[in-house]
């Protein structure tokens, strides 16, 4: 990616990611819906309409964390045929497959270790491709996105859920006052794991501005790309395409 350095760069380097995601993983999913109200459910739900699913469709989930867009993919309606999600933390993946096999979705949904720049996948052989809350945690985000154009079939679609900071003035300082103060205490508190809820808000200031997201995207080679915020825009859903062959 073009532009400024990301300043936390020397933090992402993916064993100490992947070693912060282990500590954490056992109470992940409750804090998750927690300090978001529930409403991380809603963003997953609303990504996955945006992929236009026909039913059958193999889509890979990158950062694919506990599963748990995996999940709702895999029981979306019409819901995806296949899920294959992969994440570098065997911590998050173990949680992710013991709920997909007290869900009994085992077989229809595969979680890999491994790295999203480099991913365990055949040119054109995905349908769709998801991304929620993950891609601000890697090293070079440009190369996940090129990884996801080059699995994608030609018309295939891209959904990612990314956090922002609203530009609204009240809703702002609100919005940093909790994301800075209220965020990392109660994480810290749940979790037994201070750094990684201090990691939360420093990744999303640090993270590029829908504007640069879409413009990446474009370079990339997607076409068909929107920036929708949700929540008055604390997270955004961010969606595009593969153009088809001419």
């Amino acid at each position: 990616m073009s532009g400024p350095p990301d300043t936390l760069g020397h933090d992402k380097a993916p064993q100490r990611i992947a070693a912060m995601f282990d500590a954490i993983a056992p109470r992940y999913d409750l804090l998750n819906h927690v300090l978001s109200a529930g409403l991380d459910l809603r963003w997953r739900a609303k990504a996955v309409r945006s992929l236009g699913l026909t039913g059958g469709e193999k889509i890979v989930d990158l950062c694919t964390g506990t599963g748990d867009l995996a999940l709702a993919l895999a029981r979306a309606r019409p819901r995806a045929g296949r899920v294959v999600g992969v994440d570098f933390s065997g911590g998050m993946l173990r949680v992710g497959r013991a709920k997909a096999c007290a869900r009994g979705l085992a077989d229809r949904i595969r979680l890999v270790r491994g790295d999203v720049t480099r991913l365990p996948l055949a040119d054109g052989s995905a349908d769709a491709a998801t991304v929620a809350f993950g891609i601000r945690n890697i090293q070079r985000p440009a190369e996940a996105f090129s990884e996801v154009f080059r699995v994608l079939r030609s018309g295939g679609r891209f959904a990612m859920l990314e956090f922002s900071t609203p530009s609204v003035p009240g809703l702002r300082g609100l919005y940093l006052w909790y994301f800075t103060r209220i965020l990392p205490w109660a994480g810290a508190l749940i979790s037994g794991h201070g750094s990684a809820y201090a990691y939360l808000p420093a990744s999303v200031e640090a993270f590029p501005d829908p504007g640069r997201v879409t413009s990446d995207l474009a370079a990339t080679g997607f076409s068909h790309i929107r920036a929708d915020p949700l929540a008055l825009g604390i997270v955004y859903l961010y969606s595009a395409r593969k153009p088809p062959r001419s």
